[in-house]
């Protein structure tokens, strides 16, 4: 297909914005609601302390050009916005010291305002307009099964630092992404697993199933289901679905919290969620006979202020336990001193995964000495995986590459150790919440498969 030259044009200014300086993300956004542009590039300033690597890039190295697809508008825009962060402060460190092939990688950014639909045509001007080499995100899954056609076709590398779905696995499996496709967040069906597991261990005999109507709840509902039921449980009642679109009045959560299971499993996005608690608890319908059981997305630190407090003052989200990615390590603790240093707040639920996602892209570049999908497709379970030297940081892991060093990059959010279908293996936290409305981390639990290479 041959471009317009009206679009070739408006896509070549769109790329000059941000060029050559460091830009507030204000300007930069005022800017692009001037020109009407989309694609945004997030420039850096240059190390002053680059140092030759001519012994081990090739001369005619393409600079690496990495696109970002978040959600940074629209119902997952509270996520997208910091993981943007996340890249950015990585790849200013990977800069720092002497970028990849001794070039600065370049971030072009695009809002696919949580719609599989918009994420599409999206993923198609990274992939065909900017010709970027990989592109982290989506955040939804239906975002990403949407773009990832998109990527594969173009051969592009895309790796989601929150996408869950097990119908992404499934397409893997099959050989429809022919390897282009990765995640650094557990499949649902590894969570769901989790979740039973933790049912069985807190000695629940009957759990009641409520869930989003999408792949992420559907996913995660029938691996809970099937496991819960192989470990001698019981999915009480009939399993319960809402519509991603329903307001609280279309959501049966009387159906879910009748007959007094002994839990019931809320497959749901923070809002709508705390909603669902606050209303059964108000009905009368949740009361302390009935445990509730939270997915990692319900893990927000405002969690027990949205749901409210009883009359004596008790805050009614206190008992709740879930499960979210385990971040309770030396790097992550680094990790979260450095993002709070630089952004004066803590890291949200997928910003540990988003430095991952982008570290191993950046690292499986300068293994391939180049920076093409293909190239970096070829190298990512090379970098990521055993054997090698366990490394975690961002610079001495690529000074190792560079000497031709094997490494097994160690993230934040966990190992980042693959599977052949570009999924990673589950460590979670179990969390809860305490009588102060503070989340607290009660135990591990892990679950899903071993990584390829094993």
């Amino acid at each position: 297909m041959v471009r317009s030259t009206k679009w070739h044009d408006k896509a070549a200014s769109c790329r000059r914005i941000g060029s050559g300086f460091k830009m507030h993300r204000s300007i930069v956004l005022l800017l692009v609601a001037l020109t009407g542009c989309t694609t945004v590039p997030i420039s850096f300033t240059q190390p002053a302390n680059r140092r030759s690597t001519s012994t081990l890039t090739p001369a005619n190295a393409e600079p690496l050009k990495l696109g970002l697809l978040f959600s940074l508008s629209g119902s997952l825009a509270r996520y997208g916005s910091t993981m943007q962060d996340t890249t950015q402060m990585l790849v200013e460190t990977v800069n720092g010291c002497n970028g990849v092939l001794g070039q600065a990688v370049q971030l072009l950014s695009e809002d696919d305002q949580s719609s599989a639909t918009v994420g599409r045509t999206a993923m198609r001007r990274l992939a065909e307009v900017e010709r970027v080499g990989a592109v982290i995100g989506a955040i939804g899954s239906e975002v990403s099964n949407a773009a990832v056609d998109i990527a594969v076709k173009n051969q592009v590398v895309q790796i989601s630092p929150a996408s869950a779905s097990s119908v992404l696995t499934e397409r893997a499996q099959k050989g429809a992404l022919q390897g282009f496709w990765f995640r650094t967040m557990p499949p649902d069906p590894v969570q769901g697993e989790a979740l039973a597991r933790l049912a069985q261990k807190r000695g629940f005999k009957t759990v009641s199933v409520l869930a989003i109507d999408n792949d992420y709840g559907n996913s995660i509902a029938r691996s809970f289901e099937a496991t819960f039921k192989q470990l001698g449980g019981t999915v009480s009642g009939s399993s319960n679905r809402y519509s991603p679109y329903a307001a609280l009045y279309g959501v049966d959560f009387y159906t879910a919290f009748s007959g007094q299971p002994d839990a019931v499993l809320i497959v749901a996005e923070p809002y709508l969620g705390s909603e669902i608690l606050k209303t059964a608890f108000e009905s009368g319908l949740w009361s302390g006979n009935t445990k509730v059981l939270l997915t990692a997305s319900m893990k927000t630190e405002n969690l027990a202020s949205r749901v409210g407090q009883s009359i004596d003052g008790r805050y009614i989200a206190s008992g709740v336990v879930g499960i979210a990615p385990a971040t309770s390590s030396p790097v992550m603790e680094a990790f979260r001193d450095n993002y709070k240093k630089r952004f004066n707040r803590a890291p949200n639920l997928y910003d540990p995964n988003t430095w991952d996602a982008a570290a191993v892209t950046i690292l499986a570049a300068e293994a391939a000495k180049a920076t093409s999908g293909t190239a970096i497709k070829g190298k990512i379970l090379e970098v990521a995986n055993p054997p090698g030297l366990e490394v975690s940081d961002i610079c001495r892991a690529l000074a190792l590459v560079r000497e031709g060093k094997e490494i097994n990059y160690q993230g934040v959010s966990g190992p980042v150790d693959f599977t052949k279908s570009g999924d990673v293996i589950g460590s979670y936290e179990v969390w809860t919440i305490d009588y102060t409305g503070k989340i607290k981390i009660d135990s591990t639990i892990q679950a899903g498969k071993d990584p390829a290479g094993k």
